[in-house]
Formats: C-alpha cells, structure tokens, sequence
C-alpha cells in the first residue's frame, strides 16, 4: 500500500449525485479519489451541524477537499472543523455577497420555503437552480446526475443556499470559476482561477482542465 498517497474528496453541486466527477482522473501513483455523496438532513439541521456531520466521512488526514456549487459551499464549511492540504471551492460562491440577486430575493421575502416543493417533480426547473440550464435536449443527462430529489433535502438545500451566512473568502482555498456560470455569475472577481467558456458543468464538460491542472495545483 502507498502510505504517501494524497487522498482527495470530491463533494458534489446541489442534487447531483457524484458521478459528475466519473471524468475527474488522477495520477494513481500519488492520489486516491473518494466520492462523498449528499446525506439526507434533518429539517432543523443547521448548515454548520451538517458539515461536521459530512466531515466524518472523511477517513484520512492532511486531505485535498474539492466542492461544486452548493457542495463548494459546503466543503467550505467542512474545512472549518478539518485539517486540509488544499481546498477547492468549484462553480459557487466565495461568500455570501455574491449570491445572485434572485437569491437573495428568495432570502428577503421567504419565498424559498414555498419554492422547493415543485422541484422534485419538475427537473427542468431543478436543472435550471442545480445547474443553471433547462433541460432542452439533454434530459437524460440531468437525470444521470440530477437524482438527489428527496423533498427534506431539496427544502433544506435550497434554504440554506440563500441563507448562507459567509462574509468572506476562506483564506488559502483556491476558487475556480467559468466565466459564463449562469447560476453564479457574480463570482470570478477576487482570488479566483477563471476559465474561459467555463459554465456551472464545467466539472462534467471541461474535465480535461481539471485533469491537467488540479495535479500541479495540489501540489503548488
């Protein structure tokens, strides 16, 4: 066994199961990959509980922590309560001021607690909050990685997104964004790697980047 492996966790977006990351390859010679995947919450469940609740699915030390959209903002959380080589925020938020203003209009008037009930039946508007596309011809894409649509979990996710309470960047993570991210298009200013054409997917449809550059960005 390698005992110098690094071993990197990769969180998913919102509703996405992780097999958005099946492209994601890594030198096997020196890092291991784990998927985490979305656990179902409590409706009271508060964000920060939540996170150290993730946080013991990660079974080694010194970790690399990689997370998309809401899962960027949750590994950012998580990274709060572990001790990590590299943090990887990819496709969210680096705070709260960056939310989109129809979000924080959500946040304002509430309307998030009466919002998620039509997801879970209605994935062309899951997919337009999730991945900032509707559907058009790539239903059946959404329905591969779109598959976490338990109603507890879409309520809670949804309001905790608009309710995030992060004022500033963390210090040391390294955000990447694309600068055609319709779902946060508010967020390659700062300390941000930005990819040219990257939209909200681009962990699915520009893995090649990610493939060429996580490796000497880990180790950087």
């Amino acid at each position: 066994m390698n005992t110098k492996l690094t071993h990197v966790y990769l969180m998913p977006g919102m509703a996405a199961n992780p097999s958005i990351f099946e492209y994601i390859k890594l030198p096997e010679t020196s890092y291991e990959v784990h998927w985490l995947e979305w656990q179902i919450p409590t409706k009271t469940e508060t964000f920060q509980a939540y996170a150290k609740r993730m946080c013991t699915f990660i079974k080694h030390d010194n970790i690399v922590l990689l997370g998309v959209s809401f899962g960027g903002m949750l590994v950012q959380e998580m990274s709060k309560y572990l001790t990590v080589k590299k943090l990887f925020v990819v496709s969210s938020v680096k705070s709260h001021h960056e939310l989109p203003k129809r979000l924080k209009l959500l946040k304002v008037t509430k309307a998030y607690k009466i919002l998620p009930t039509q997801l879970v039946s209605n994935i062309d508007l899951l997919a337009k909050y999730a991945l900032g596309e509707t559907i058009k011809k790539r239903v059946d894409l959404y329905k591969k990685y779109l598959s976490v649509n338990n109603k507890t979990y879409l309520d809670w996710a949804i309001k905790h997104v608009v309710c995030w309470e992060q004022e500033e960047a963390i210090p040391n993570a390294i955000y990447i964004h694309g600068d055609k991210d319709a779902v946060f298009p508010h967020s390659c200013g700062g300390n941000c790697i930005v990819i040219k054409g990257g939209t909200h997917i681009m962990i699915i449809n520009k893995f090649k980047w990610f493939n060429e550059n996580l490796p000497k960005l880990i180790e950087g």
